[in-house]
């Protein structure tokens, strides 16, 4: 069982709440680097709906982001609150009123491209790679336009964790694998504090790989339990690294026969 430490504990929090993005002063009115830097997950929404000619411009933002060899390989399957309702029988998470589930797919560019391989691997890495910068780029988006946002993976069967679940539910042919569900709203509270982050020297390096000082990680680490703590009064971080853990095994079944096509289901 993991001790709670109140020292440890406010040390972490403090650390979160003075933490700042480091910007240079010359920088600091450039409102692009601004809506980046500034950008934060959001778990309350209002009910206030998106406008049709926001939500396009976001989809669209998806749509025109780069790709390997251009090959776009992603798909987004759109909800409204009343469509996640009625396809999950649930209702959207944190009150969002609308939805976007990013699906990795090869299997467009396998319908239109001669001699694609068997190189399952590589169709993933791709697929994740590419859908991965349309989902920042639909978020970024979003945050230019006051649209707030917050990638799902795991809550309320949304992502990756989840991907037999959702592809079962969508219908996905083989070749399509969901790797998160996005949220989007008008946020309810106000920006909360920036999430504890690696320090940059910790995760940039010039020239080759080096490894970040222990005394760094121990660090970043102390704080996230802190800010778990913190936004789930009563909770350990540990419970709910167990909690995935707990979650990973029939995860990396369903994906593995889902990315391998190791079973009938998905050889057909």
């Amino acid at each position: 069982m993991e001790k709670f430490s109140l020292p440890g504990f406010l040390r972490g929090l403090g650390k979160i709440i003075g933490a700042r993005p480091q910007v240079p002063r010359s920088l600091e009115n450039n409102d692009m680097l601004t809506t980046l830097l500034e950008r934060r997950s959001i778990r309350k929404f209002r009910s206030e709906p998106i406008p049709d000619e926001i939500w396009t411009a976001i989809l669209e933002a998806g749509r025109l982001a780069p790709s390997t060899v251009n090959l776009q390989t992603w798909s987004f399957i759109t909800f409204t609150d009343r469509q996640w309702q009625d396809r999950f029988g649930r209702a959207l998470p944190f009150g969002a009123p609308r939805a976007v589930v990013v699906a990795a797919d090869v299997h467009r560019a396998r319908r239109v491209v001669e001699g694609f391989p068997y190189a399952p691997l590589c169709e993933y890495t791709v697929g994740v790679m590419n859908a991965s910068l349309a989902a920042m780029n639909m978020n970024a988006a979003a945050e230019a336009l006051g649209v707030s946002s917050c990638m799902l993976s795991e809550t309320g069967q949304t992502g990756f964790y989840d991907a037999r679940h959702l592809s079962e539910a969508l219908e996905l042919p083989p070749g399509v694998v969901p790797i998160m569900s996005i949220v989007y709203g008008y946020a309810k509270t106000g920006r909360p504090a920036m999430p504890p982050k690696l320090p940059l020297e910790a995760v940039a390096f010039a020239g080759k790989y080096q490894e970040a000082p222990q005394e760094v990680l121990d660090d970043w680490y102390a704080q996230m339990k802190a800010g778990y703590q913190a936004s789930n009064w009563g909770e350990r971080f540990a419970g709910q690294i167990a909690h995935y853990n707990r979650r990973i095994e029939d995860a990396e079944k369903d994906l593995r026969e889902m990315v391998f096509y190791e079973s009938e289901e998905f050889r057909e």
